[in-house]
């Protein structure tokens, strides 16, 4: 692709106050990245984060990207030392990725007062590194930090960083708005005076963004439109502060307004189901104002709107919704919603093309579940269970029906917290008592459920609920509110996510608990 679209998502993102990703957090999140088709995926910094450090070794056997590379992110040599001894730099090449981004101060400020070093000494160390990187079989990508404010201050200085990385043998130099502050204006005249000033074409510089003035999105936009050919973004615009260029703002804005091939055909149409599917990983509610990909983004009262609407949609719609797997509220049919539903079930491996039945109860099952607060975006083990319930022939039995499940919590005198669960099931005609403690209801439940069911299906043993997320959902309040949890469950192979929506906080655990069995079961007949 002649642009590069590079996603950081799984690092600057996870700045955000409120996200913790999990190893498993972070596959996920890289597989949709790279469905959604960007063309690289920062990683984390190997070395400085243990979970990083085993997302990246954890991504050679658990990862086929289709579309996208891996990128380990770092910092230059420290000062004093040389590259190849420098163990930092050592654990950016032992991550093994083909692309290696390095942060790199570009604002002599900083040099002097938080490296503590000299501006000399600085170029030095952007030299080595980069020329180390390229020797070793890497492409090389450099970050200048505080790009823009040094640039201002010293644009001597900023510019030389530029030129000698670009002269090591970076691939592209990234000018980073670090503290946010730009704007659109500032962006253009700051790429023009690069050039010309270092002689590196806008096409081998990139640009970062943050958010601080709410002109992240725009301060990319007017960068590309400046000759600039790299853009970082991350997700639904995760980051520190108020975060980074969304990623699929700039992506939209760039190949539906300015006509730029930056996606590989048929990707864009996938920006909102990833969208809200990233955001239940990050186990953040999905910005329903969010541009293109808000699930108001393209939503219109009733009067005015919904008059011109009827006679062109387009009179109302800056794009056609459909192009980046939107709808229009109040014009959603039912074709468009057995369309997305024959899609991803076809992505699950299920064709619904010759069931029109099953695709019609199906549809509005989840019509019917999503308007209660269910999401299968994030879930597709309970989608595909729902589907498979509902297909003739599939043969689909669940492996164990309920009978009554009970959960007691007990504060004791001392301060422990026990809780114990006592499930009666009926497996294979025979019915089944079993009674378990567990650090908490949840556990409790899991492990009660597990000790009924492990003697018919010694599978069990190798299944572990990796992570649990619980969300209140909007427009309920207190602790009378509907609570919607998501299971991530794996058995050392392979990770499948559940969900569960309830009043009751157990009953929805419990709802996707048996979920995440019965799908783990049915996977390893």
């Amino acid at each position: 692709m002649e642009y590069q679209v590079f996603d950081t998502t799984l690092r600057d993102g996870g700045q955000r106050e409120g996200i913790s990703y999990s190893v498993a957090d972070k596959l996920a999140v890289a597989k949709l990245l790279d469905e959604f088709g960007v063309g690289f995926i920062e990683g984390g910094w190997p070395g400085a984060m243990p979970k990083d450090t085993e997302f990246f070794q954890r991504a050679k056997t658990e990862l086929d990207l289709k579309n996208a590379v891996l990128v380990a992110f770092g910092a230059t040599r420290k000062a004093g030392t040389t590259a190849e001894k420098d163990p930092q730099v050592k654990a950016l090449l032992d991550a093994e990725t083909p692309v290696v981004c390095v942060v790199a101060k570009s604002d002599i400020r900083h040099v002097e007062r938080a490296l503590r070093t000299t501006g000399d000494e600085n170029l030095a160390m952007v030299r080595d590194t980069v020329q180390h990187l390229v020797a070793s079989g890497r492409r090389a990508f450099v970050d200048c930090e505080h790009f823009f404010d040094g640039f201002r201050y010293d644009p001597d200085y900023t510019a030389s960083v530029v030129k000698t990385a670009i002269d090591a043998g970076a691939e592209r130099v990234v000018m980073c708005d670090t503290n946010g502050g730009m704007l659109p204006s500032m962006i253009t005249k700051a790429v023009t005076e690069v050039v010309e000033r270092t002689g590196v074409p806008a096409g081998r510089l990139g640009i970062h963004c943050q958010n601080d003035t709410s002109c992240a999105v725009a301060n990319t936009v007017a960068a590309v439109e400046a000759g600039v050919k790299h853009f970082q973004c991350t997700a639904n615009g995760y980051g520190e502060r108020p975060g980074n260029a969304d990623l699929f703002a700039v992506v939209s804005n760039l190949q539906l307004k300015l006509g730029l091939p930056v996606l590989p055909e048929g990707c864009l149409e996938k920006a909102t189901r990833v969208s809200t599917a990233l955001a239940e990983i990050a186990n953040i509610a999905p910005d329903t104002h969010q541009a293109y990909v808000g699930a108001a983004a393209f939503a219109h009262k009733a009067g005015l709107h919904a008059s011109a609407i009827k006679v062109d949609p387009l009179l109302y719609n800056h794009v056609d919704p459909s192009v980046v797997g939107n709808d229009m509220r109040i014009l959603v049919t039912e074709m468009a919603g057995r369309a997305s539903i024959e899609l991803k079930s076809r992505e699950l491996g299920i064709d619904l093309a010759g069931h029109p039945d099953t695709l019609s109860t199906v549809t509005r099952k989840v019509k019917d579940l999503e308007a209660g607060g269910w999401s299968f975006e994030a879930a597709d083990a309970s989608f595909e269970l729902l589907v498979r319930g509902e297909l003739p022939g599939e043969g689909f039995a669940r492996p164990f029906g309920l009978e009554t499940y009970r959960v007691q919590v007990e504060h004791r005198e001392d301060g422990a917290v026990v809780s114990e669960a006592t499930v009666k099931v009926r497996v294979n005609g025979e019915r089944v008592i079993a009674t378990a403690e567990g650090n908490g209801p949840v556990n409790a439940l899991d492990e009660a459920l597990r000790a009924a069911l492990t003697a018919h299906y010694p599978q069990l043993k190798t299944f572990e609920l990796t992570d649990f997320k619980v969300r209140i959902l909007e427009g309920t309040h207190g602790t009378n509110a509907v609570t919607r949890v998501l299971l991530e469950t794996g058995d050392g192979e392979r990770d499948w996510t559940t969900v569960g929506v309830h009043e009751n906080i157990i009953e929805a655990s419990w709802v996707a608990l048996v979920d995440a069995l019965t799908y783990g079961l049915a996977e390893t007949k």
